[in-house]
């Protein structure tokens, strides 16, 4: 067999981005970085560029293939000596275009800011390269001028500031190399555990210079997103029969489980939900911590989110190899947010104020799942503005969910959380056409934008996404009535949520890394438009018209 690179002209195609994690509510941190235009069009026809669906059969064997010539691939693109390629996931187009997306390591530790994505035609042709960062990896000295313990101090002391309550490192600090901001550096990467100050788990990433013990990046790793359901009617629920129990397990999409966690707060996943006669819940809402209403909720979003990702872009699963994570519901007693653990891989919900209002809606569900689906591409960090776009990915997904559920209890609309209410007074927690309407968040890009908390930065993308697909001005969609401004006055005409949604996952799994900041974004983006629809395409042009709109450009 030919190695897939021996006989490559390779043109590369640096996009500087960001990793991360996110939740439903609010928990601040930093970031942000730059990014260079998408490729001239490559003449494919826009159905060939949509992402192929892959059995986790043919998934397997391609990331296989990746991994037996990774070898030859870091030395094709351009990699050092010392470093190394890690394939993490393979991407195929319809066309037979591959985009195989790889961490990297150097001298044998991690570099975060490493990541990288190789994109090939269908004969093998390297097409281009989009890396997180820019910047040579090569650090001068590999022994550290400061303790682990040290460094480990720092974080758990950083976890307790924020009010977090445990807080203890989850393991010894690893060695790393820190690439992605400023100079690579010899770097410690501490993770701390416990509870935040609202009861969420911890998962608290600090890292350290080890030369130095300057704290250099801090990110938080848990991101904070028939029966008869409380939000959603009555509804049907994959479920399967264990003697004579119907257990709440969706055997049709990857074994999704729903469990109780009874008001407790540990890590374990609690009890799974068991029913005698396959009707589930009640409709209404209960202080109970074994009510199975909230139990409906979860697992119906969950089911709609997987067949939402799975019918719109062929995706299987959160990690698309057709296993799915798991949800528990009823977690501490009155908490006020759910959220996303990759750690667990698992979608956990509170049962809100009074335990009366779960957090278990449609676009939290889909909102929540797609912080894994983030994990396992792009990588967003959670903090700065690819904070911000980690929220807002999330939120731009839930309502893509909410709409695809078509449920008539909980028509799509593009106010997030509208059914929880957690403000106590009928108000959403976001608003993506205007997103200044929430009193926090920003309608448009600024330079202090990377400052705000990420349910904040958000802001910008989440009005994006609203003018891609709706436009500009005042119009009424579902009953809902919706006035989105622009920054620079323009008027900006939808291409339809259908597409614009296409789009975003497009740049999502092909064109993000783990540092993406807005500007990054933009350029993934008009790079999805142009694969899919053509770069002089109206939807081009309409993408690159909405991030104007918000100040991007």
């Amino acid at each position: 067999m030919t190695p897939r690179y021996a006989r490559h002209k390779r043109t590369t195609l640096a996009v500087a981005t960001a990793v991360a994690s996110g939740a439903l509510l609010t928990t601040a941190l930093t970031g942000g970085q730059a990014a260079a235009e998408p490729a001239a069009d490559s003449g494919r026809a826009a159905v060939t560029a949509a992402p192929l669906a892959l059995s986790p059969a043919s998934r397997t064997a391609l990331i296989r293939e990746a991994d037996a010539e990774k070898a030859e691939t870091a030395g094709a693109i351009g990699l050092g000596a010392r470093e190394k390629l890690v394939v993490r996931d393979v991407v195929k187009d319809a066309d037979g275009s591959l985009h195989t997306r790889y961490e990297r390591t150097y001298a044998g530790l991690p570099v975060l800011g490493g990541d990288l994505v190789v994109h090939e035609d269908a004969a093998g042709r390297t097409e281009g390269v989009t890396k997180a960062v820019r910047a040579a990896i090569e650090v001068a000295d590999l022994t550290p001028e400061i303790a682990s313990t040290a460094a480990e101090k720092q974080a758990v002391g950083r976890a307790k500031a924020l009010g977090g309550s445990r807080a203890d490192a989850s393991g010894a600090p690893r060695k790393v190399i820190w690439a992605a901001t400023g100079r690579p550096a010899l770097a410690y990467e501490t993770v701390v555990g416990g509870l935040q100050d609202d009861g969420t788990p911890n998962e608290l990433h600090v890292v350290t210079d080890a030369a130095t013990g300057k704290k250099l990046y801090e990110y938080q790793g848990v991101e904070t997103g028939t029966g008869k359901s409380q939000y959603s009617g009555t509804v049907t629920l994959g479920t399967s029969l264990s003697g004579s129990t119907y257990q709440l397990t969706d055997t049709s999409r990857g074994g999704h489980k729903t469990y109780n966690k009874a008001r407790s707060t540990s890590s374990s996943a609690g009890t799974l939900f068991t029913d005698a006669d396959d009707t589930w819940g009640t409709g209404t809402a209960s202080s109970s911590s074994t009510s199975q209403t909230a139990a409906v909720d979860a697992a119906y979003g969950a089911q709609v989110t997987w067949d939402f990702y799975k019918n719109s872009f062929g995706r299987n699963g959160i990690k698309n190899n057709g296993v799915a994570a798991y949800s528990r519901v009823h977690y501490g007693n009155a908490y006020v947010n759910a959220f996303w653990s990759d750690s667990c891989f698992c979608m956990t919900y509170g049962d809100g104020t009074g335990n009366l209002k779960p957090l278990t809606s449609i676009d939290v569900a889909g909102h929540e799942m797609t912080h894994g689906v983030t994990a396992n591409t792009a990588r967003l960090n959670y903090s700065g503005e690819s904070g911000g776009l980690n929220e807002a990915t999330s939120d731009i997904f839930g309502t893509a969910v909410e709409f695809y559920a078509a449920n008539s209890s909980d028509q799509g609309d593009y106010l997030i959380g509208e059914e929880i209410d957690i403000n106590g007074d009928g108000t959403p927690l976001r608003y993506m056409d205007k997103p200044s309407k929430d009193g926090s968040s920003a309608d448009y890009w600024s330079s202090s934008l990377g400052g705000l908390d990420v349910h904040y930065s958000s802001g910008p993308a989440n009005h994006f996404f609203y003018l891609l697909s709706e436009g500009s001005g005042t119009k009424t969609v579902n009953g809902v009535t919706y006035s989105s401004p622009t920054y620079n006055g323009s008027t900006v005409t939808g291409i339809g949520r259908s597409k614009a949604a296409a789009i975003w996952y497009k740049a999502l799994t092909t064109y993000m890394t783990s540092t993406t900041n807005y500007k990054g974004a933009r350029t993934a983006t008009l790079s999805a438009a142009s694969a899919l629809y053509g770069s002089s395409s109206t939807e081009y042009s309409t993408v690159a018209a909405a991030w104007a709109a918000v100040n991007v450009s």
